[in-house]
This record gives structure tokens, C-alpha cells and sequence, in this order.
């Protein structure tokens, strides 16, 4: 079960000017979309050249568990994350767009609110006008963004789209059509990530 991370408006502040602080940081991959929920949180990056993201998501982490320890007198309790964190890479065409609209649709698919540009800690927040100190690091996205997102991004995602983000989401796999994910997994290790899940079908020789 996962505990909250954020309970107050404050706690979604506090962790806003820490990732603003991150993208400042040489090297820092530039941000496209995101989602903080009461329990998790979502990004979509642009990694560059210079971009290490476990060290860059190291930083971010460790500095957001010190400075909530320090404001809440806490000191000595622990760690607010667990585990590595989870990324997968995305093609830059309509699964792009896919991905995006998955973050920013998170709190809406939650019931967290009625309509996704209404949850305040989200990318589509800040662009339809709220304010937010990652304001000026929001870059243009890779692919056009169509002219009825807002529509889009309200309206259900189809299941088999849905399962397919999810499994990247929860096993890394890379996400975009079948030619462009063997060469990327071949290029940064993540074959296994393609390879169906439990053991292998036992063989089946016939004795003569």
C-alpha cells in the first residue's frame, strides 16, 4: 500500500519548487508533462546528451525527503521512497501524445475531479493558465499537440491503450510501434523487457 506523500496544498508546493530546483541543475532533462497525485507522480522528460536521470531522480528524491523531514521536525524517520524509480522511453509520434495524455488525464481517472484541468499539480493546469512555479520550465513538445486535446485528454482511453502504457509504466517496456521498440531495446538494454512474462513453454520431444 502506498502512504501519502502529499496530504495538503503545501506538500504539492514544496514538492514543485523541488523539481524546479532539479531542472536548474546541470544536466537535467527538460519537462514536458506531469501529474502529482496524493500517493505517486508522474513526468514526462526530454533526457539529453548530458542527462543522467537515475542521478538526476536521486538528487530530486533525497532533496524532497530532507527538506519534508526538516519542515515537519522528522528527522531519523526514514525515507519517503522505496525501490528504483520506474521509466520507459517513448517514441516521438502519436505515442508521445499517448503518454501525455495518460499523465495529465491521472487525477480525472482517479475521481480526484470532474474534469482533468481542474487538478491543480498537472501540466494542463499550468498551460490552461494556472500558476505554478514550473511554469517557465515547461518545454514545447516533440509532436503538435491536436486542437481538441483538452477533449482528448477528458475522454476515457480505449482499454487495450490504457493496458499498453501500464505495462511500460510497471515493466519499463518501451512504448511505440513494433520496428522502433526492437531497435531501442536492442540499443539500451531493455530486450527483456519485450520477452512475455513467466517461463518459458517446456518442450515437447517425442521419444522414438
Amino acid at each position: 500500500m502506498r502512504l501519502p506523500l502529499f496530504q495538503k496544498d503545501d506538500d504539492y508546493l514544496a514538492f514543485e519548487r523541488v523539481l524546479a530546483d532539479s531542472l536548474d541543475r546541470p544536466g537535467a532533462p527538460g519537462l514536458l508533462a506531469w501529474c502529482l497525485m496524493p500517493n505517486h507522480w508522474h513526468l514526462v522528460v526530454h533526457a539529453g546528451k548530458q542527462t543522467n536521470l537515475s542521478t538526476w531522480m536521486q538528487w530530486m528524491t533525497v532533496t524532497h525527503t530532507h527538506r519534508r523531514h526538516a519542515h515537519n521536525h522528522t528527522a531519523g524517520e526514514g525515507p519517503l521512497y522505496q525501490g528504483r524509480f520506474k521509466s520507459f522511453p517513448v517514441q516521438k509520434d502519436a505515442h508521445f501524445l499517448t503518454v501525455c495524455r495518460y499523465v495529465e488525464a491521472n487525477a480525472r481517472r482517479a475521481k480526484l475531479v470532474k474534469l482533468a484541468e481542474a487538478w491543480h499539480w498537472s501540466s494542463l493546469w499550468v498551460r490552461r493558465g494556472g500558476k505554478s512555479v514550473l511554469r517557465c520550465w515547461v518545454q514545447p513538445w516533440p509532436v503538435n499537440r491536436p486542437r481538441n486535446w483538452l477533449a482528448t485528454v477528458n475522454r476515457l482511453m480505449d482499454e487495450d491503450v490504457l493496458q499498453d502504457v501500464r505495462q511500460s509504466v510497471t515493466r519499463g517496456v518501451p512504448l511505440g510501434n513494433k520496428a522502433w521498440k526492437a531497435r531501442v531495446a536492442n540499443r539500451l538494454g531493455l530486450d527483456i523487457t519485450l520477452r512475455p512474462r513467466g517461463r518459458p513453454p517446456k518442450s515437447t520431444k517425442k521419444s522414438s
